[in-house]
């Protein structure tokens, strides 16, 4: 029987066959340490230091598919990561005349990190990608729905009129701010190279004039930054993504949290374009998009602990602790990955049922607008009459069961006062449509 592929994601449907899924999976991460060798020996010949024809063999060798990524997995264990055994899967393809400049002058954790930087970037290309989608689909929400009315919650219980154009505009702004962090890290990601200890050492011995110019060259090759310093141990990249993801994750953990709520079935203001079956109830339309999108949100952040934790790295080169990234760090690229795919596919599919937002205003029988009676009657009544009349008026709304704009309206005190227009929850929605369209500004 043939052995599963570990990358497949059975039990993680919210990444599984995502753009996220396949620039991460071990096919792709192999390709990006060999695309790391291969910029190396092309950057040392280019500079003097290696043939020419070095560089073409290592560049013609260097293509995944020619290697052995179980064998290569399991022989990591001898030297705990793996590219001790791709150098010698490499060194022996490239062949015996050019075999000796693979690798030249790095160390292992050169060419692991900047493989990982090299699998972030392209990560993150495919991520802002799924979150402009998503923003684009948040857009048009909030523009169609900017004066649709619906109740504002807060502690779970009904608070004021908010409107849904509001809701969609604050979800789209949390996206925009994913988007600006996940983009100034993407812009940031820098390649990494220091020889055994980061002294760049071994690279002068064979004939590097200008370690800088180098490293420079390197990071120039293969479309990262050059970093200041070697950071085998200065693990602000990794911290970076660590922080954009997890706040990425959160903003859009915020969006399906709500999609939750308001798609209940006793609630039922919006609900997911497309919902997924129950293995035993057949009417049931699960909100999958949303779960998968919160279950991501859920594990993030103690992904993101990981690799904070991993910030105390001793030495020149730690033991332990950037081992313990690599894991996390693929898991956060490929969940928040998979999330976003889930978020543009809820976002452009959800059905908004404006009816069922305004006949849920009603369900507190006026009191929804009690805070705007207080104000609005206080110079009619007096402040301490305008408060005693409501508060009694509250208490006979919830025991006999009238609406409040009914019981006002038989005051005598207020037979001049516009009740209807007080009373409606629909023209109390305070300044959410100037709101919303001051956040639909922002590109």
């Amino acid at each position: 029987m043939t052995s599963p592929d570990p990358d497949t994601g059975l039990l993680a449907p919210g990444w599984a066959g995502s753009p996220a899924a396949s620039a991460t999976a071990d096919g792709a991460y192999l390709q990006a340490l060999l695309d790391a060798e291969a910029a190396l020996t092309r950057v040392q010949a280019r500079l003097g230091l290696a043939p020419a024809g070095a560089a073409d063999a290592v560049t013609e060798a260097a293509h995944a598919d020619r290697f052995d990524v179980r064998s290569l997995a399991d022989r990591a264990r001898g030297g705990g990561n793996p590219v001790i055994p791709l150098v010698a899967d490499l060194t022996e393809a490239v062949g015996e005349e050019y075999g000796p400049y693979v690798h030249r002058g790095a160390t292992s954790q050169d060419i692991l990190d900047t493989a990982t930087m090299l699998v972030a970037a392209r990560t993150l290309d495919l991520l802002l990608a799924d979150l402009d989608r998503v923003q684009r689909a948040l857009a048009r929400l909030a523009a169609e729905h900017r004066d649709t009315a619906m109740p504002g919650r807060t502690l779970t219980q009904h608070a004021v009129p908010t409107t849904f154009g509001l809701k969609a505009a604050g979800w789209r702004a949390l996206v925009l701010d994913a988007r600006d962090r996940v983009a100034t890290v993407r812009d940031s990601l820098p390649a990494q190279l220091g020889g055994a200890a980061g002294t760049l050492a071994a690279f002068t011995v064979y004939g590097t004039e200008d370690a800088q110019a180098l490293t420079a060259a390197f990071a120039a090759e293969l479309g990262l930054r050059a970093p200041l310093l070697p950071w085998h141990t200065l693990r602000t990249p990794i911290a970076d993504l660590a922080g954009c993801l997890a706040f990425t994750a959160g903003a859009l953990g915020k969006i399906a949290a709500d999609a939750l709520v308001l798609g209940r079935t006793e609630i039922a203001e919006i609900a997911e374009g497309s919902g997924g079956g129950s293995s035993a109830m057949p009417h049931k339309a699960n909100p999958v998009r949303s779960t998968l999108i919160a279950a991501a949100a859920r594990r993030a952040p103690q992904l993101a602990a990981t690799l904070y934790g991993s910030l105390t790295a001793e030495d020149e080169r730690p033991a332990g602790a950037w081992h313990a990234e690599w894991e996390p760090l693929r898991d956060l690229l490929r969940l928040v990955g998979g999330a976003a795919r889930d978020a543009a596919e809820l976002t452009e599919g959800l059905r908004v049922h404006a009816d069922t937002m305004r006949e849920h205003l009603d369900l507190t029988h006026g009191l929804i607008v009690s805070e705007r009676l207080s104000a609005e009657l206080a110079p009619v009544l007096g402040r301490a009459r305008a408060k005693a009349l409501l508060t009694d008026l509250a208490k006979r709304t919830y025991a006999e069961d009238p609406s409040l704009g009914e019981l006002l309206a038989r005051e005598p005190e207020l037979k001049n006062v516009d009740l209807g227009a007080l009373t409606d929850p629909a023209r109390y929605t305070g300044s959410a449509g100037a709101l919303t369209d001051r956040a639909l500004e922002r590109p």
